[in-house]
């Protein structure tokens, strides 16, 4: 599959979906995702899948594959560097991101799933998904999350205990391993600039998922999901918190304009 945006009408493979201020908008060869502005409390998506109207049985992408996204956004990523509270303006507020997941909050009458994700995914304080030690919760990142394996299962019980262990003592090193055991997760940030046209391309086989940003090899991340996830690109205004102190919330934040801009999508199944 090829999608250079070439004409003013997404094809019908694509799903599009605008929620709240969320926008969706063509030009020649851009699709541009986003929204004009977001209020706290009020959800603004803007988005297109190849998934929504199919049941995760026939969800179309399994390993091994290769994906390549030339993408760019309108304000840079907060980075370990630029953080500070309140957010800055100029710094890109809420999730966006582009890959493969399987849609664990299904509306079409699927159990409810924990999360399975092979993406570049990004999040913006006060986002706090803090799966993998030492490495910050929140930031524009490779990421591979496998929470639906026995593994987890097993993990269940000691993720429980760990964690509240660290939210009476707030010693969260056993906690935070556990956590990554009980999701499944691998991650990396990446060392690019988020607001200027890159290349990234992920290599999603049935042991391992491999990341690159321009050619530079940024991820290798072992057992991905093996079940068919479906393809995803957006720019919303949400949070999520998962700390190892077993702290979970879920909110929106307030932020002007700002776009997510793709230019390339091209999936292509690997032998």
């Amino acid at each position: 599959m090829l999608e250079d945006f070439s004409t003013t009408t997404l094809g019908p493979h694509w799903i599009p979906t605008t929620v709240g201020n969320g926008f969706i908008q063509l030009s020649p060869s851009i699709l541009r995702m986003g929204f004009h502005a977001a209020q706290e409390g009020h959800y603004s998506n803007g988005q297109i899948d190849d998934y929504t109207h199919l049941s995760r049985s026939h969800f179309p992408w399994k390993p091994p594959l290769r994906m390549l996204v030339r993408a760019r956004s309108s304000h840079p990523a907060t980075t370990m560097n630029s953080y500070k509270e309140p957010i800055s303006k100029e710094h890109l507020h809420g999730t966006a991101g582009f890959g493969f997941w399987n849609y664990p909050f299904s509306i079409h009458g699927d159990i409810l799933m924990l999360p399975e994700a092979v993406w570049f995914f990004y999040a913006s304080p006060p986002s706090n998904m803090a799966l993998v030690p030492h490495t910050p919760g929140w930031g524009w990142k490779a990421q591979v999350v496998h929470a639906m394996r026995p593994e987890a299962l097993a993990a269940l019980l000691p993720t429980a205990l760990t964690t509240g262990w660290a939210r009476l003592t707030g010693q969260t090193r056993y906690a935070a391993r556990w956590l990554q055991h009980f999701s499944g997760a691998s991650e990396a940030l990446l060392p690019v600039e988020m607001d200027q046209w890159h290349t990234y391309k992920l290599e999603w086989h049935s042991q391992q998922a491999h990341f690159w940003v321009d050619e530079t090899h940024i991820l290798t991340a072992p057992s991905p999901p093996r079940r068919p996830l479906g393809f995803v690109t957006w720019l919303d205004n949400q949070y999520a918190i998962a700390t190892p102190q077993g702290i979970l919330r879920f909110g929106t934040v307030s932020s002007g304009p700002q776009w997510l801009e793709i230019d390339t999508i091209q999936i292509e199944a690997l032998t």
